[in-house]
């Protein structure tokens, strides 16, 4: 019998010479046909005018939506406006017309020329005993308790009692003393019987009416001073005394 031949190693695939198993072995060959399958296949052509497309849909999406979100600003603004607006109030209804109250039938009479009303009160100055008064032009006037003195521009003293019983004080009257010149003429005297006096008035040859100027002690003696400036052509002049309701109490020598 012829014996069996040397069998040698075990046939099947001879390992790689880097020593992997025989599955790594596939997978690169794999991979190699890929990549030379892939380098045979042309390219196609770039879709451009279906991008361009696609961008112009895009971009008009987003021009309406910018659209939409100012027309819901300037709808929020009038609203806005609308509800800060104050809201005035209606008129009220009209109602009956006023009637204007008819006047008066009986008006009060207006003052005439025949009859003008009384000036006011010369006020009283009250002074001290001896105190000296200029009384203009040159002249002075003071009182103490016996009467009225007066200076004249030269200097010459005068005096007028009012204690000697030469004027009666239990009544309303007033005495007068004048001097001067043709360019004027100084007045004064005694006014005398009133604690109540409102004014002295003189009246002139023309028929003007001039307010003397009031002096009185403290204390309301009952009596007092009065003096007065007239000018030229004046004339001779009246005297009168009134009490402070305008009611004429007396008056003196022309």
């Amino acid at each position: 019998m012829t014996p069996d031949p040397d069998p040698g190693p075990a046939s099947g695939p001879a390992p790689s010479p880097s020593g992997s198993s025989p599955g790594d072995g596939d997978e690169d060959r794999v991979r190699g046909l890929l990549a030379r399958a892939a380098l045979g296949v042309a390219p196609g052509p770039v879709p451009l005018a279906a991008v361009r497309r696609a961008g112009l849909a895009r971009r008009r999406h987003r021009a309406a939506a910018l659209s939409a979100l100012s027309v819901l600003g300037a709808a929020a603004a009038v609203a806005a406006v609308v509800v800060l607006t104050p809201v005035r109030p209606a008129p009220s209804a009209p109602g009956p017309d006023r009637i204007a109250a008819p006047p008066s039938t009986s008006p009060a009479p207006a003052p005439s020329a025949s009859s003008p009303l009384p000036p006011d009160p010369a006020p009283v100055r009250v002074v001290a005993p001896g105190e000296r008064v200029d009384a203009g032009r040159g002249y002075t006037v003071w009182l103490t308790e016996q009467g009225k003195y007066w200076s004249d521009p030269d200097g010459l003293e005068n005096f007028r009692s009012a204690v000697d019983g030469n004027i009666d004080r239990s009544e309303p009257g007033v005495s007068r003393q004048s001097e001067g010149t043709a360019a004027g003429v100084f007045h004064s005297g005694l006014y005398y019987g009133t604690r109540t006096v409102g004014r002295v008035e003189l009246t002139d040859a023309r028929g003007r009416t001039i307010l003397a100027t009031l002096l009185e002690l403290p204390g309301r003696p009952g009596w007092g001073v009065w003096y007065a400036h007239t000018g030229a052509g004046a004339g001779e002049v009246s005297v009168e005394l009134y009490d402070r309701a305008g009611e004429r109490l007396g008056d003196g020598p022309v």
